[in-house]
C-alpha cells in the first residue's frame, strides 16, 4: 500500500518557511513510518496549505488563520488511518 505524502505550500514573500518547517517536524514525528515523506514547496501570494497526495486539506486562504498541528494531524490521521489513538491530541 502506498503511503501518503505531504505536501505544505509556504509563502515565501510573508516568511512562512519557519512556520512549515514547524509543522513538517510535528508531523513527521507523528506518523514516523507512516508517511511517504513531506515536501516543502515554496509560494507567493499568502499561500499556506496542507495537502494529503495532492489532496487540499487545509489553506490559509480560506480559513483566515494558521492550523494548530493537533488539527492537521487529525485531519491526515482520518485519511491514512482512522481507528488510530493519537493520545492527547484526541483528547
Amino acid at each position: 500500500m502506498k503511503k501518503p505524502q505531504i505536501t505544505i505550500k509556504y509563502c515565501t514573500q510573508c516568511k512562512w518557511l519557519l512556520r512549515a518547517g514547524w509543522m513538517a517536524q510535528e508531523l513527521l514525528q507523528t506518523f514516523e513510518t507512516d508517511l511517504e515523506g513531506v515536501q516543502l514547496m515554496p509560494a507567493t501570494g499568502g499561500t499556506y496549505e496542507i495537502l494529503i497526495d495532492d489532496q487540499l486539506i487545509f489553506s490559509f486562504k480560506v480559513s483566515r488563520r494558521f492550523p494548530q498541528p493537533k488539527e492537521i494531524k487529525k485531519l491526515i490521521r482520518d485519511h491514512i488511518d482512522p481507528d488510530r489513538d493519537l493520545g492527547h491530541n484526541d483528547r
